[in-house]
């Protein structure tokens, strides 16, 4: 074991040197798995970054990657800091104009190609003058070829060694309110992080396996997978496709595993529809001799009846669904966090979880709410330098060293803290009242009717809940299903004041996707797309006779 985590680089070539035969790497084709050794891992790595290397000019050494996640994207970050340079990642939807935008702002001198499903639109927004290494994924034809490196390249004659103090990537948040910012993160925050997180995330188990399927330009799936796993010297499975998902989830038996709430919500669904119903998972769960046969047989159908830490993060997790796990026995804990701060703001404790909460402060992370605007404010020896090539919205991240979130909160006397809503998501009414939309979207998320919520109401005397169905919503005859919204429009007014009242639940047709735009890459909901979307018809749908209206 590593006494301390470094770099993710120097953490990657001690298990190279340690264990050269392990497994580092499994890319599935069909049944079958390509595997990676550490050894053979290490040589690609050193070859690649001899090829990039000699490929650098002057200026800022950035190199871009574009790719769905595999075994190659991994590799090729690897190389990158390798060859002295930083990895700049992209999210693998990006149409090509988006592309350009990130590839010109972030100064890539190259880009990295992989597998990806809109080859030929992307590929309109990378400049002419940029060189493309293509990993064997990619379905591109010009530039430089990874085989072709492989066969023509030697290894690096000297591997660059980082310095904590350098910058290791720019990271591009998913752009859920404007332009996507590149988020500066070093070498030291990466192995300070590790570091905090070695008994927690269980980094000394031997024999950790992770499942990589989250997009992996996202700090979430960066640090829980590609760092974490590499820092243990575990082992990365990949998914193939969306369809091969279940079936590689049950390969891989993770000992790591993250899910957004979105994803947590889909098993459930799974496992109460094959199992007969909610009321029979009931009954069977109180039969003493049957109840740790059937949670045992939940977990190892899912292929996580070996996952020591099971985490979700990233949008927030309704405490019904959280409370329905508990049940048949999933410790899921909450993370909360965001790009800037390496993700690591706080995190449920595994053996005391407080339903609302997600969770207490890591040791080296100061929390605060601010006392004028409720804002969670946070300091870390690990957070970003803050915007590459932004300086205003840099300054604008910080107040006196602490480092602004965005999100309102709260922090109860054993210092867990709630989240209640977003600063700039806040709106004003036609009452001159503000609006949270937030808490109001998480209750009616608890319902099993609703697959997506966004709360909207500017200019409106009331907020109104424009909603998507889930599939047991999509079932149901028309006449109960619009019984069932109203009753649950008026079940939230309790808990809110009584201007945040939902004055009318309108159902959409179209489920809200990362293709059309309502989206982000890590399935948050794109607030200004979806109210710009629809808000010709908020005021008309306001003054609708009906409670319940469909679009």
């Amino acid at each position: 074991m590593l006494s301390s985590y470094q770099s993710n680089l120097e953490n990657f070539l001690h298990w190279v040197s340690e264990k050269p035969n392990d497994i580092f790497l499994k890319q599935p084709i069909g049944p079958e798995y390509i595997d990676f050794s550490y050894q053979a891992s290490g040589e690609t790595v050193k070859k690649i970054a001899n090829f990039l290397k000699n490929n650098l000019k002057d200026g800022p050494k950035h190199i871009g990657i574009l790719s769905k996640n595999s075994s190659y994207w991994i590799l090729s970050d690897l190389a990158i800091s390798c060859a002295g340079a930083i990895s700049v990642p992209f999210y693998a939807t990006l149409t090509g104009p988006q592309l350009n935008q990130v590839l010109v702002h972030s100064d890539c001198q190259i880009l990295i190609v992989g597998k990806l499903d809109n080859w030929e639109e992307m590929k309109k927004g990378i400049p002419p003058h940029m060189l493309v290494l293509h990993t064997p994924e990619s379905e591109g034809s010009e530039g430089a070829f990874w085989d072709k490196v492989l066969n023509d390249y030697p290894m690096i004659p000297q591997i660059h060694t980082p310095n904590h103090a350098e910058l290791a990537t720019i990271v591009y948040t998913s752009g859920t309110t404007g332009s996507p910012k590149g988020v500066m993160i070093s070498n030291g925050s990466i192995a300070k992080a590790l570091n905090l997180a070695r008994e927690i995330a269980y980094l000394e188990t031997p024999n950790t396996r992770f499942i990589s399927y989250l997009p992996l330009c996202h700090i979430a799936e960066r640090n829980i997978v590609e760092f974490a796993c590499i820092a243990s010297g575990g082992t990365i499975y990949f998914v193939e496709n969306l369809t091969t998902f279940s079936q590689n989830l049950v390969s891989a038996r993770p000992t790591h595993f993250l899910a957004v709430p979105r994803i947590w919500a889909k098993f459930q669904e799974g496992i109460v529809q094959k199992i007969g119903g909610q009321k029979k998972l009931d009954l069977l769960l109180k039969i003493p001799v049957l109840s740790g046969f059937i949670k045992q047989k939940i977990k190892k159908g899912l292929g996580l009846d070996q996952a020591m830490l099971m985490l979700t993060g990233a949008a927030p997790m309704p405490q019904a669904l959280l409370a329905w796990y508990q049940k048949i026995g999933f410790h899921i804990q909450e993370a909360y966090g965001m790009t800037e701060n390496m993700g690591m703001n706080t995190l449920m404790p595994r053996h005391k979880i407080k339903l609302g909460t997600v969770g207490t402060s890591h040791k080296t992370c100061e929390t605060r709410i601010h006392e004028a605007t409720g804002e969670i404010q946070m300091k870390a020896d690990y957070n970003s330098w803050g915007y590459y090539k932004e300086p205003g919205l840099t300054d604008e991240l910080f107040e006196d060293g602490w480092l602004k979130t965005g999100d309102m909160g709260k922090i109860d006397q054993e210092g867990y803290l709630s989240i209640v809503g977003r600063v700039k998501d806040n709106f004003k009414t036609a009452k001159g009242q503000y609006v949270s939309p937030a808490p109001i979207e998480n209750i009616l998320l608890v319902d099993p009717l609703i697959e997506q919520s966004c709360v909207v109401g500017v200019n409106l005397p009331q907020p109104i809940a424009l909603i998507v169905l889930s599939q047991e919503g999509k079932n149901i005859e028309k006449s109960v299903l619009v019984e069932e919204l109203n009753k649950l429009r008026l079940s939230t007014h309790p808990h809110f004041k009584n201007y945040e009242h939902v004055h009318k639940m309108v159902v959409l047709k179209e489920e809200w996707t990362v293709e059309n735009n309502r989206l982000t890459p890590t399935l948050k909901i794109k607030r200004p797309q979806i109210e710009h979307a629809f808000e010709q018809w908020f005021e008309s749908w306001y003054e609708h006779p009906e409670a319940v209206i469909f679009e």
